[in-house]
């Protein structure tokens, strides 16, 4: 069957080409093999015309926040894909720039002698305006499959504000929208005709990524990025690292989520924040591993409520995680993709929000840190430092430590503007689920956005939520946590 028709747009007018050589799915945000509309699509266009597959995945070097950190990860997944369509019938043929611009007519030869290219659709980051840039010019039809959300981003027909809004609104979809899921193996049986390989012009000029050295010690040294922004040594990129933490949570940790998942000593999170971020796991996979495991079924289901429980009719802990895939992670795809030029603009709060900061953004503040400061952990707060600490060193923050990391931020910043800069900057410099957005709503959640106005009145803060390391030390089981990220953890070299 074809994907949904809602998730497939075409970005530019250029007839599809009957006569071409293959089809060309340009991986760029669903990085991954198994549960993906693009893929699934470009292989249906293979079907329907008779031709073979060329996945083509780069790795561009101008982004913003480009790091080891950040490459490796993509790169890693690469490496799967490549052992995975080694003599496989559908080409594969990663790219990894190695200067600024050096691969940028790439697509364009690649489009030349392809009936049509398939793309990711990603409202977030520099992938809007790269799309942007090349559809006009591109010479064969470009079509964007949206897949990186369980309801498709052209569902909704206004932005919303507070997620109980949502979450009504959402419940309303779901159970017709999750009949419509991603195949788990879309390469299993595809019988399309072999590709032949990449142009040996094309090569030549544009060798294929040489994955094992890129992965090798120094591997990346040559590339210009930032290197002080060290690989994680905690997580793997890839689709198979993404599976298993997947399964583990589901086994071992989704029972005991609900009461768990905020005590950092108790490691209850999923932790697959990253491979969302970088396709290399689909939500709809995650949704159907907790359906599997709670044995649940649409008929199970409530009328919609709103509510955060009780709808799903599920054991607690597996509705607290279905909330937040599907309510708060969402909401934020549905800011990012209805207001694309603006979703990163503290214009964009909600009018309480941006009233109640201003009127207090000459308050007092009890210290005022640096960005280096923040960066290097460096303020007076040993539970904010500790935090600090655990994304510099591993890419990831514990979720509710997340919380207090941008609140306090917020509080000693000079103002609520300054605190907004600092966010992004760390988050997206160091996090691996950083430009995402999901990252810019817990970031925006910390200003005001998706919260309601709170009492009573306070300095810095006004009527937006606050929160203190204090209370979260009486609150949290961190002790564990605190002398793993304490003072002798080495953020740089």
């Amino acid at each position: 069957m074809p994907i949904p028709v809602i998730r497939l747009t075409d970005a530019n007018d250029v007839p599809i080409r009957a006569d071409g050589d293959y089809i060309l799915y340009w991986m760029i945000a669903s990085r991954r093999l198994s549960w993906n509309f693009a893929l699934e699509h470009a292989i249906d266009q293979a079907k329907t015309l008779a031709k073979p597959l060329l996945i083509f995945e780069p790795l561009r070097v101008r982004y913003r926040w480009a790091s080891d950190r950040l490459h490796r990860f993509i790169i890693e997944a690469m490496r799967e894909h490549r052992d995975k369509l080694s003599g496989h019938r559908i080409g594969y043929y990663p790219y990894v720039e190695p200067t600024p611009g050096a691969g940028t007519p790439l697509l364009s030869m690649l489009a030349r002698n392809a009936c049509v290219v398939v793309t990711d659709e990603y409202p977030c980051f520099f992938l809007p305006t790269m799309i942007d840039a090349v559809k006009a010019d591109l010479p064969a039809r470009l079509q964007l499959v949206d897949g990186h959300t369980v309801v498709p981003l052209r569902r909704a027909d206004r932005t919303f504000t507070v997620a109980h809004s949502y979450r009504r609104w959402m419940q309303k979809q779901i159970l017709d929208v999750i009949m419509d899921m991603p195949k788990p193996d879309p390469l299993k049986g595809l019988k399309i005709p072999a590709f032949a390989g990449v142009d040996k012009k094309i090569l030549r000029r544009w060798p294929a990524a040489d994955i094992d050295r890129l992965l090798s010690p120094g591997g990346l040294d040559s590339i210009k990025i930032d290197h002080d922004v060290r690989p994680s040594d905690v997580y793997i990129g890839g689709e198979t690292p993404a599976t298993q933490r997947l399964n583990r949570f589901v086994e071992k940790l989704l029972p005991v989520y609900g009461d768990d998942r905020n005590h950092p000593d108790k490691r209850a999170t999923s932790g697959l924040s990253p491979y969302l971020h970088f396709g290399h796991i689909s939500p709809h996979q995650i949704l159907s591993a907790v359906f599997e495991q709670e044995s649940w079924t649409p008929d199970k289901a409530s009328a919609p409520n709103g509510k955060n429980t009780g709808f799903w009719n599920a054991s607690v802990p597996a509705e607290a995680f279905l909330d937040q895939l599907l309510t708060w992670r969402e909401i934020g795809f549905n800011m990012s993709f209805r207001n694309p030029k603006d979703y990163d603009q503290y214009e964009t709060l909600p009018d309480w929000a941006i009233k109640t900061l201003n009127k207090h953004a000459k308050d007092p503040r009890p210290a005022i840190y640096s960005l280096e400061q923040f960066q290097r952990a460096q303020t007076h707060d040993e539970v904010w430092n500790a935090a600090q600490r655990e994304l510099v060193t591993t890419g990831v923050m514990h979720n509710y430590l997340r919380m207090l990391w941008g609140k306090m931020i917020l509080y000693w910043t000079r103002t609520p503007q300054d605190a907004l800069n600092v966010l992004i900057e760390l988050n997206n410099k160091y996090a691996l689920d950083g430009r995402d957005p999901n990252s810019y709503s817990g970031i925006f959640w910390t200003l005001g956005r998706y919260d309601r106005a709170w009492g009573p009145t306070r300095p810095v803060f006004g009527n937006v939520r606050y929160m203190t390391s204090d209370s979260t030390k009486k609150k949290l089981k961190l002790k564990g946590y605190l002398n793993k990220f304490g003072p002798d953890a080495t953020l740089f070299d």
